[in-house]
């Protein structure tokens, strides 16, 4: 699996879930569909589960995080995240055009 692979399999996936699932891709970082585009977030590390910050998701941490994403692709992980469809529930569903 390359990085784009990734990017590609989570857009395919999250924009048919609904809003405010994100992808557990590892222990402190998410993935989440917002409506237009998939976005990537670390996570508090209180282990609380809530989100920190966004960031962008570049080859870097694509070759830092190899294993996590590996064990993620052989068994994907999604959560309901009650604060992320808070901030999406006016975000428009996906089209495809």
């Amino acid at each position: 699996m390359t990085h784009d692979e990734l990017h590609r399999k989570l857009t395919e996936q999250l924009r048919t879930m609904p809003l405010g699932t994100s992808a557990d891709i590892t222990d402190f970082a998410i993935a989440y569909w917002d409506g237009h585009k998939v976005v990537y977030a670390f996570l508090r590390d209180e282990g609380c589960g809530r989100v920190e910050e966004e960031f962008e998701f570049t080859e870097h941490e694509f070759e830092q995080w190899a294993d996590a994403l590996a064990d993620w692709e052989k068994e994907p992980k999604f959560s309901a995240r009650p604060e992320i469809l808070e901030w999406l529930k006016d975000a428009p569903p996906f089209e495809a055009g």
